[in-house]
């Protein structure tokens, strides 16, 4: 078999996962020196990408679906030539599920059972309940909404996806029954959902989506979840909103500030889980990666459009 033309640099680390290597070749082409590379597939982090590519990069694929410390490198806005893709959708099944797994144990309230030391049984938790017939708003329903979406439906939640569009979200496993609202309209969900859980990218404009306003809009046994980034939430407004009983509580993955510092308010209040942004685990990270690298590999060398392209002006 002749040797591909194509050839992609894996950097910075020269001894890349071979994982990598395998991807980039099952998918048609060769790995080699950026020097003679017309892509690149970046595993390291925002301060150490290259201040110049040589000529022939065309394209380089970024290592995390939330880029927004690259555009605060200036990173794209260094090299404007270049298509840059993120990994938007490459993680969506694992942080699909540790989203559910947050909403499940705050509806079913586990924090309660968690932090208990001897046999208690109570007639009555205070909000504990089930998902059966209730209304889950997913913000942000890109590839984490529609993985999470095909999840909920056998447990009986009605799902309203919020999206940028509003173009009516669709694929396997999800229901006709989904409603989809444009993000200019969020504003009129907030009083009849349930649950809400946060999957929107980190911009200048989604900072503080959900302040003290949204919150108070939502009911007393509302579980919010995030598993986007920390600034989507208003940190003093939810604590205040978890302090004062204003909602039932929140999941959280990604917080502002993050890490999390010790002593937090959020740390000790019973209804708040705190996870150290792991829904994206590095067992499960690579894996995932190096298919989402070889499926756009292979579109690449086909001369195909790529899979979750960035859009500078938009910032995802």
């Amino acid at each position: 078999m002749p040797e591909s033309a194509t050839v992609i640099a894996i950097g910075p680390d020269p001894s890349a996962p071979r994982l990598l290597e395998k991807a980039v070749v099952g998918a048609g082409a060769r790995v080699g020196a950026l020097a003679e590379a017309e892509a690149l597939i970046w595993t390291g982090q925002p301060g150490d990408f290259p201040t110049e590519l040589p000529a022939s990069v065309r394209w380089v694929q970024l290592p995390a679906a939330g880029i927004e410390d690259f555009f605060d490198a200036g990173v794209l806005r260094a090299h404007p030539g270049v298509e840059f893709t993120s990994a938007a959708g490459a993680f969506s099944h694992s942080v699909a599920e540790h989203a559910l797994m947050l909403l499940l144990a705050g509806v079913r309230y586990l924090p309660e059972h968690l932090r208990a030391t001897s046999w208690q049984q109570r007639e009555f938790f205070p909000h504990v309940g089930s998902l059966r017939g209730k209304t889950v708003t997913i913000v942000g329903a890109g590839g984490i909404g529609r993985a999470l979406i095909p999840m909920l439906a056998p447990l009986g939640a009605h799902v309203i996806a919020v999206n940028r569009s509003g173009r009516r979200v669709t694929g396997d496993g999800i229901p006709d029954s989904v409603e989809t609202v444009p993000a200019e309209q969020l504003g009129r969900v907030w009083s009849h959902t349930d649950h809400v859980v946060v999957a929107a990218p980190a911009t200048a404009q989604t900072r503080h989506l959900i302040g003290a306003d949204e919150l108070a809009r939502l009911k007393p046994s509302s579980w919010v979840i995030n598993v986007a980034r920390g600034s989507l939430i208003d940190t003093a407004a939810l604590v205040e909103a978890l302090t004062g009983g204003v909602i039932g509580g929140a999941g959280l993955d990604v917080t502002e500030p993050e890490p999390l510092p010790d002593g937090h308010p959020l740390w000790t209040l019973p209804n708040a889980i705190i996870t150290p942004h792991d829904s994206n685990p590095p067992q499960l990270r690579l894996a995932a990666f190096a298919d989402h690298v070889g499926a756009n590999v292979a579109r690449f060398v086909d001369g195909r459009p790529l899979h979750a392209i960035v859009d500078t002006d938009r910032g995802y």
